[in-house]
């Protein structure tokens, strides 16, 4: 089983962001581990549970893509506002044609994934991805995108398999990769150099229950595909 001292990302095990992990280890061990994730890897996920599952996913998309445009806006200096807007634009090429392509594999009609009945761990991520962006806080943006993207870079690179249809494969390679990786690295060395010195604090609080919340969303999303 996969632990949190497994990851590819180097952060300091004194600071806030390793405190915010050693927190959230058994959920985030668990995500990782994930029936879903087993099948993925091995290629053997049903096409009903990866359709629902992807179709559930992409309702995170617009939400996404309104967080990084709100990183732009809200970063404190140039070049980290600079690196979101790279990002931008690499998230339209590569995982938009992803989910359109997977879409089309699994025979799923425009009208089923564009507007579909929202799972409530869907729900509650987008929610909670929304409001870190009506908060205008470059911290609590931090605090979801490093929980979104890290603890799917985890587990992307928690096994070696090579599953050969592009529906499994194509999801695991877009969250690994050394491009990914730095993407990834880069979220956490920002949060942690943004995080607040006080961490008895009200906004290092307000971090935290984000931070709580979007694992155990995040966990409650796998169990969501095999409709637990």
């Amino acid at each position: 089983m996969s632990t949190i001292d497994d990851s590819s990302i180097v952060f300091d095990s004194d600071g806030a962001v390793a405190e915010l992990l050693r927190s959230t280890e058994r959920q985030w061990v668990r995500a990782v581990d994930h029936r879903f994730v087993r099948e993925l890897f091995a290629g053997t996920v049903d096409d009903t549970v990866m359709r629902d599952y992807l179709i559930q996913d992409y309702q995170f998309f617009e939400s996404f893509l309104s967080m990084l445009g709100a990183c732009v806006a809200h970063a404190d200096e140039l070049d980290p506002k600079l690196r979101f807007a790279r990002q931008l634009g690499m998230l339209v090429a590569d995982e938009d044609t992803y989910f359109v392509d997977s879409f089309a594999e699994l025979g799923v009609d425009p009208a089923d994934y564009l507007r579909p009945e929202l799972a409530a761990p869907t729900a509650g991520f987008r929610d909670l991805m929304n409001s870190t962006v009506d908060s205008a806080s470059y911290p609590q943006l931090l605090a979801v995108l490093v929980v979104a993207e890290w603890l799917y870079l985890d587990l992307a690179e928690s096994r070696e398999e090579a599953p050969e249809r592009a529906v499994h494969r194509g999801w695991i390679d877009l969250h690994r990769g050394e491009a990914f990786r730095e993407w990834v690295q880069f979220l956490v060395d920002e949060l942690e150099r943004v995080f607040p010195t006080d961490v008895q604090s009200s906004e290092a609080e307000t971090l935290t229950r984000t931070w709580n919340r979007a694992v155990d969303l995040e966990c409650a999303f796998f169990d969501t595909a095999y409709g637990s």
